[in-house]
């Protein structure tokens, strides 16, 4: 619980002197919220391979939970990094699936820029216990 309790979306990195493929400033190019990514020295995309489903739809509840595990376990080796939605605006699928070389049946979900934290951050209870129901809703 502690990884959980203490992972914070870290945006700010310090500059890593491992070179970095210019693929990384090209995605701020195709999601506006990504400026991060001209620091951050990495950057895990995930994506549902449409072709391999079983249950077809379900790459949308396995990929958000691949997604926090790889949170999880990038604070829990002491790196910061900021979870970037791709899935479902058709704009930011479209364009890095251009961008990587993606067939139509990949679907990028998200964008997990990470690195070296540059803040500091302290741990945040978002914990709204008036949003819990229990049996009902109301």
């Amino acid at each position: 619980m502690d990884a959980i309790y203490a992972r914070r979306s870290i945006r700010r990195y310090e500059r890593d002197p491992v070179p970095r493929e210019q693929l990384l400033e090209k995605i701020t190019e195709i999601h506006p919220f990504s400026s991060m990514l001209k620091q951050a020295p990495a950057a895990i995309m995930v994506c549902g391979d449409l072709s391999l489903e079983k249950y077809p739809g379900s790459w949308v509840q396995d990929c958000p939970a691949a997604t926090q595990n790889i949170r999880l376990e990038i604070a829990g080796q002491g790196y910061g990094g900021v979870w970037l939605g791709v899935n479902p605006f058709e704009d930011r699928v479209k364009g890095l699936q251009r961008l990587c070389g993606l067939p139509a049946s990949v679907a990028p979900l998200s964008l997990l820029a990470m690195g070296k934290p540059a803040e500091k951050k302290e741990p945040k209870d978002v914990f709204l216990e008036p949003r819990v129901r229990f049996n009902r809703c109301g």
